[in-house]
């Protein structure tokens, strides 16, 4: 199979490789190497342009070195044989991002060498400042004080927008539904989740909305509205941990705490431009949560940046051995799953994430693609479908009795969700479960520690707030093809707002082994900004 990958020639790879390296490390004398001789290279930014290498060698020297950054996106163009275009998409470590667009050129002696060169600086990130803090996004809504102050650790100051599936002592749980509302207990405890993040110091600032009872993608609900998308106008912000993902993305929360039992942190954490991070199954402890599906459901974070992904999942999860990244592998049949408009820009992520140590030294292996591997006569559909059976049949074990005590008080989309898992019989929840095992173990056997599957995290940038039913439920479909293979393996699953559909964010998702939570979470991290996080 052709990717974009073979566009990089591997001495240019390493040339490119050294050139950020020594970038970071202001390292004069490997910049001068990476510019050709004489007056043919241009160097440009939005403030002036320098012809000529000694010009280029002279502003270098008199400058303290370009920003730390890291690599998002690479973009290659053969121009001839001779001669490639790479443009790269950074972020710095306020957040920022930027665009760098080099021609290389390859001389006589074989040597790739920089003739022309752009920088420019790149939009600031959305501070949501057109988003009101309405009852879409809080269930209860932040005040002059935090609903419950956190201590004195790591997080201080860390403002949370936890998910209305949590127990906040003194409040109630809403699960997205006014009736069950109605009927809840005010809760004397924390879930050990929020717990958690008070004892790291981060504030409880508000209680978040979610869609009814978790069991929906869409970010919409019919008792308290469609929750607004602050990084996308018109567009829906995904679900079911909507609230959470609102809230952060428009900067009225630091930190999102979720869950996700069938992609409820990579949607919305995707559709909204989102760190989004899945634990594994049963790593941190549900306790004082309502579920969905116990079998899938997950503990999930939401950030706008990576550090802080890492620094809050440092709060919940358990001491995990970090394995370094020494391998990334792509299923080309996951990519095939993503709209066309973002398809270009998964690779160029994809090939970024194996040169965004380039600074620090670290050069990974091109990306690998691979066949997944299903069990005997199945297939992705296959797999969905036992997903669904299982998802669905435990659903309704949970709440089957307060939507047959409350038959009009859930949406009926949402009912009829339910309504499936009623009918499922043991004989064939149990044929779904065996399939399902047997492609967790297969899954599994991918991911030794060290290698990671990138895949994208949503289908779609976020659909329209008036998309219609029919095409809302299509992208549910597609998505969860992208979206099962991590539930039904309980693995960890990290969303980065690295891929684009024209001006809308879309994730890119990485998958690691169980237990390997933090290795996600450190290879996340800006390269110039770790530290011991996790």
């Amino acid at each position: 199979m052709t990717s974009p990958f073979d566009d990089l020639d591997a001495d240019l790879r390493s040339a490119f490789a050294r050139y950020e390296r020594a970038l970071m490390a202001n390292d004069l004398a490997e910049l001068d190497a990476a510019f050709a001789d004489g007056p043919r290279p241009i160097r440009s930014d939005p403030a002036t342009a320098l012809v000529g290498h000694a010009a280029i060698a002279e502003f270098r020297a008199g400058r303290a070195g370009a920003p730390t950054r890291s690599l998002v996106r690479v973009y290659v163009r053969r121009l001839g044989p001779d001669a490639s275009a790479i443009l790269a998409e950074t972020r710095r470590t306020d957040g920022s991002q930027g665009v760098q667009t080099q021609v290389w050129e390859r001389d006589s002696g074989g040597r790739w060498t920089i003739t022309v060169a752009h920088v420019s600086g790149g939009a600031e990130p959305t501070d949501g400042s057109t988003v009101s803090p309405d009852s879409s996004i809080w269930r209860v809504a932040p005040a002059e004080a935090p609903l419950v102050r956190g201590g004195r650790g790591p997080l201080r100051d860390a403002r949370v927008a936890v998910k209305d599936l949590f127990a906040v002592a003194g409040y109630a749980i809403g699960a997205g539904n006014p009736t069950w509302l109605a009927a809840a207990p005010v809760e004397s405890r924390h879930a050990a989740a929020v717990s958690a993040l008070l004892t790291a110091g981060a504030d409880i600032t508000g209680i978040a909305t979610t869609d009814e009872l978790a069991f929906s993608l869409a970010g919409a609900n019919i008792h308290y509205g469609v929750t607004p998308n602050p990084v996308a106008a018109h567009r829906v912000s995904g679900g079911s941990s909507s609230g959470p993902a609102a809230a952060v993305a428009a900067g009225f929360a630091d930190i999102g705490l979720g869950t996700d039992t069938a992609g409820s942190i990579r949607v919305p954490a995707s559709y909204c431009g989102l760190y989004g991070l899945r634990t594994t199954h049963g790593v941190v402890a549900r306790t004082g949560l309502v579920g969905l599906a116990p079998s899938f459901d997950a503990v999930g974070l939401l950030t706008r940046d990576a550090t802080l992904l890492a620094r809050a999942g440092g709060a919940l999860l358990p001491n995990q051995e970090v394995h370094p990244v020494t391998r990334v592998v792509v299923a080309p049949e996951l990519v095939d799953l993503l709209d066309p408009a973002a398809r270009e820009s998964f690779w160029a992520a994809v090939q970024a994430l194996t040169l965004r140590d380039a600074a620090a030294g670290n050069v990974l292996p091109p990306p690998e693609t691979i066949a997944l591997d299903y069990p005997d006569g199945a297939g992705l559909d296959t797999v969905l479908m036992a997903f669904r059976t299982v998802q669905a049949a435990e659903a309704w074990r949970a709440h089957g009795t307060f939507v047959s005590a409350q038959p009009t008080a859930l949406a009926p989309d949402v009912a009829a969700r339910f309504h499936v898992g009623r009918e499922i019989d043991a004989a064939t929840e149990t044929e779904a479960r065996g399939l399902l095992d047997d492609m967790s173990t297969r899954l599994r056997r991918i991911l030794p520690p060290g290698v990671v599957l990138a895949l994208p995290a949503a289908s779609s940038a976020a659909p329209r707030r008036d998309a219609s039913s029919a095409e809302v439920e299509a992208v549910r479909q597609q998505t969860l093809r992208l979206t099962c293979l991590a539930s039904l393996a309980g693995l960890p699953a990290l969303s980065m707002p690295h891929l684009r559909a024209g001006n809308l964010p879309v994730g890119l998702c990485l998958l690691a082994g169980p237990g390997q939570d933090s290795t996600l979470l450190t290879f996340a991290i800006p390269p110039f900004d770790r530290q011991d996080h996790t």
